[in-house]
């Protein structure tokens, strides 16, 4: 299923198609979420069938507009169809631009529209299994802990974001 993002191409910001993007290394627009929840951050584990980074720890929630959508629209969409969540008021924290290699001949370099999103004591995701196969909350000092002991388990944008942007984002 082809879908069409938002992309540079030779300067100019247009739809285009979310493999070739990714297969060309275009830059491109984004969307990241962290739910927090009691002073823990909910992490989800991508499911095996994704097309790059399949199996590894990510942010609540990782994705790419549609061509004609907003970020907080577009955070809005994604924590339903991927986790469930709703009723959630995500806060825009600032934006973040990072390139990084993802496997299978695949890059990202995305321009990332960062939100963060309160959620109550008792707010359980219920995971879209095509989308996310695990969850869990974890404090801050418990990630880095488990990133040091296994970087490989985890998204290259989770650990970049985490050594470079931690105070704009859980800060």
């Amino acid at each position: 299923m082809a879908q069409d993002i938002p992309a540079w191409i030779d300067g100019q910001l247009v739809p285009a198609d979310k493999l070739e993007v990714h297969f060309r290394g275009l830059r491109h627009k984004a969307v990241s979420v962290f739910v927090m929840r009691e002073g823990r951050t909910l992490l989800q584990r991508r499911a095996l069938g994704k097309y790059h980074t399949p199996g590894l720890w990510a942010n609540t929630c990782c994705t790419h507009p549609h061509w004609d959508e907003t970020p907080r629209d577009c955070a809005l969409r994604r924590l339903d169809e991927e986790l469930g969540l709703h009723g959630l008021n995500p806060v825009y924290r600032g934006q973040v631009e990072y390139r990084a290699e993802v496997g299978g001949g695949m890059t990202e370099h995305e321009l990332v529209d960062i939100f963060v999103a309160e959620a109550g004591a008792g707010t359980e995701p219920a995971p879209n299994a095509a989308e996310v196969m695990d969850t869990d909350w974890l404090t801050l000092p418990e990630l880095r802990a488990r990133i040091e002991a296994r970087p490989e388990a985890f998204t290259p944008w989770l650990r970049i974001y985490l050594a470079e942007h931690v105070e704009m984002i859980l800060g």
